[in-house]
């Protein structure tokens, strides 16, 4: 099982973090948990090809989430040219409603689609890429998930629960993947809440946003939806998390200096393994282990 983040960063622009997403490998499928603005390239930057990608859990529909997730759908289907199943789709409500709008009839990609299968320039593309037949357009096969459901993979389950951000505007979920190999814990983005706590008990990797320096936020609300780093710190210490990897980087703490400082801090709380997420970063599921020293 391999885990990589594609992007730690926020929906302020940046070219070294892009938007959140992650990916993680495991025996014939490889999953994707969020497809924010950029997580596509990062993708691509890393090796994998879209045709590889088989399931793709989106936490909520804020842009930096799923921005991504047309270009992967639709290259995917393009370059799959008929020949691989159609992409699994998880999430929370209204994911449905979001994809037929961008992919179903009178969708924002559906000229583009007609024209993809009807016009002889592109079924001529197709039937080169190995595609028979008449071209079908994509159809995902979207689920929209409930707190508490599971779904079962090969050799892995993944777990939906609601989490603290942006409600009753938005519903946010968080997801656990556990497997023989290890347990990963995504948050989405979330603020405090006992949801989280008892998704994270006991698992070997937690990525999760640490949005703000503790004591900088900007209203009640805001701390209710995004997570500051001693709030973080004390998730890691009481769900008693292995590895604790820091996302969703705003430029406040994505500064010389106060990088170390949020480390330190946390560090004083959170006994286990600290790491501050980077684009393409693989996160080891064992902890982290000293190179040789040459």
């Amino acid at each position: 099982m391999k885990l990589t983040l594609l992007g730690t960063g926020t929906p302020t622009p940046s070219l070294k973090r892009m938007c959140s997403g992650y990916v993680l490998e495991i025996g014939q499928d490889v999953i994707v948990f969020d497809h924010g603005f950029g997580a596509h390239h990062r993708l691509l930057e890393i090796g994998i090809e879209p045709t590889r990608v088989t399931h793709f859990f989106c936490s909520h529909l804020h842009y930096d989430h799923m921005g991504d997730y047309p270009r992967l759908l639709l290259t995917r289907w393009d370059q799959g040219a008929g020949r691989i199943p159609e992409l699994k789709v998880y999430g929370p409500p209204p994911l449905k409603a979001a994809s037929e709008s961008l992919f179903g009839e009178g969708g924002a990609f559906w000229p583009d689609l007609t024209a993809r299968t009807e016009h002889m320039c592109s079924v001529s593309i197709y039937h080169a890429r190995g595609g028979t037949g008449t071209r079908a357009k994509p159809s995902p096969e979207v689920t929209e998930m409930r707190p508490n459901d599971v779904v079962h993979g090969n050799g892995w389950t993944v777990k939906a629960v609601g989490v603290a951000h942006f409600g009753p505007q938005l519903i946010s979920y968080g997801f656990r993947l556990d497997s023989a190999e290890g347990s990963f814990v995504y948050s989405g983005d979330s603020g405090p809440c006992a949801s989280m706590e008892r998704l994270s008990e006991d698992c070997d990797v937690l990525v999760h946003m640490c949005h703000y320096l503790t004591g900088s936020e900007l209203c009640p609300e805001f701390a209710e939806s995004c997570m500051g780093h001693l709030e973080l710190a004390e998730l890691g210490h009481k769900s008693r998390v292995r590895n604790l990897v820091i996302t969703h980087v705003t430029e406040q703490i994505d500064q010389p200096g106060i990088r170390e400082r949020v480390l330190r801090e946390m560090g004083a709380i959170y006994p286990g393994n600290l790491i501050f997420g980077e684009d393409c970063m693989e996160i080891p599921f064992t902890g982290p282990s000293a190179a040789r020293l040459l």
